[in-house]
């Protein structure tokens, strides 16, 4: 091999995509959602946009995230992808939407990596998507990451079963979904 063929091999290599980590082994069961962050579990009225804190969107709860991978709360399937967010309809039909931040669709997916797509079928612990906490705070947006269940009105109720202000781990049972 020339010298010429050393550089044309070394223009031409493709730069490898980032790795999707390994997933995480999490307590969700068919009613029981699971943390898809770790970090502070607080209460959806707490969640500093009106359209959450209202439970316009289902009830649920949010956790402000201390790492930067979000996973799947649920298994099922992959319904929605929106760089920020996630919808999904697990095996139980439960439909859960996993929100990352507030106005962050103004970011038109910066600083978010996603791992999923439409149709995919994940378990619960798998990651979803990859966030960049800086550039969402240097675009001026709250990070938290929402966790709602989008037809509440289907249950007798949805309550958040972690203690508000508690330290949660990612693929710890968060919130309970009865018939």
């Amino acid at each position: 091999m020339g010298l010429f063929d050393k550089l044309k091999k070394a223009v031409s290599a493709e730069p490898s995509a980032p790795a999707t980590p390994a997933a995480i082994t999490a307590q969700a069961s068919d009613f029981a959602l699971c943390a898809p962050v770790s970090g502070k579990a607080v209460k959806m009225a707490d969640v500093p946009d009106p359209v959450f804190s209202g439970e316009v969107l289902g009830k649920g709860c949010a956790i402000w995230p201390e790492n930067d991978v979000v996973y799947a709360p649920v298994s099922g399937e992959v319904t929605v992808t929106m760089g920020h967010a996630v919808g999904l309809k697990s095996d139980s039909g439960v439909e859960v939407l996993v929100h990352v931040g507030v106005d962050t669709v103004d970011m038109k997916g910066r600083g978010f990596t996603g791992y999923v797509k439409q149709g995919d079928r994940v378990n619960a612990g798998d990651p979803m998507i990859k966030i960049d906490r800086s550039e969402i705070a240097a675009a001026g947006h709250p990070d938290c990451v929402v966790l709602a269940v989008s037809n509440t009105a289907e249950y007798a109720s949805v309550t958040m079963t972690a203690e508000a202000d508690a330290h949660v781990d990612a693929g710890v049972a968060v919130v309970e979904v009865a018939k």
